[in-house]
């Protein structure tokens, strides 16, 4: 459904926003308030406000997403120095709000007959994460900012699907025949157990 998601939407503010929700976790508030001087190019990092902490952290950002954050600022401009990156493209040019964000997400939601929210943006991003198996849950729990694994480990819950797939690999690998450990002689293990 990301895909088409993704298809509805029509410049490239609306591709970069989600692109850099996905790829970073990073929650609504925290990505509305980025300014040019928070974006890391070279590292491939957006620094935020982070929620809890109120400090301003490192959250990691996709090349993707990058690549769609400088094709929107190669169109809609640089912003004055200190203010947010996300703008308004219609009538004078002002911050983006929470609402008119949430204003973009219904209008793709309403074409796709979903019901996409910017929180369910980093539940993707936390459940693709989890799911990566090169990174650790501990890591994920990092990038994400969650003050408890517990809340991470929420999102490592299997899909049906994926289950069904291992489950039919188990199913078909030929079944082992039991062994003694070593060191334990086959007469007396055979006395013990019959």
């Amino acid at each position: 459904m990301w895909d088409e998601l993704f298809a509805q939407l029509r410049c490239d503010r609306d591709r970069a926003l989600p692109a850099c929700f996905v790829s970073s976790g990073a929650r609504a508030a925290e990505l509305l308030g980025l300014r040019l001087e928070d974006v890391d190019w070279a590292t491939g990092k957006i620094w935020v406000i982070s929620k809890g902490t109120r400090l301003r952290e490192p959250v990691p950002v996709s090349p993707e997403a990058l690549a769609y954050l400088a094709a929107y600022l190669d169109e809609a401009g640089l912003p004055e120095p200190g203010q947010p990156v996300w703008r308004t493209r219609r009538g004078e040019s002002r911050p983006l709000t929470y609402w008119a964000l949430r204003q973009v997400m219904a209008r793709a939601n309403e074409v796709l007959g979903t019901n996409w929210t910017l929180h369910d943006l980093r539940h993707t991003a936390a459940t693709r994460m989890a799911r990566d198996p090169e990174l650790t849950l501990v890591e994920v729990q990092t990038i994400l900012r969650h003050a408890h694994v517990t809340t991470t480990a929420q999102y490592t819950v299997v899909a049906l699907e994926d289950l069904m797939d291992r489950l039919a690999e188990h199913y078909a690998r030929p079944r082992l025949e039991p062994r003694w450990t070593p060191g334990y002689d086959a007469g007396d293990v055979e006395a013990v157990f019959g």
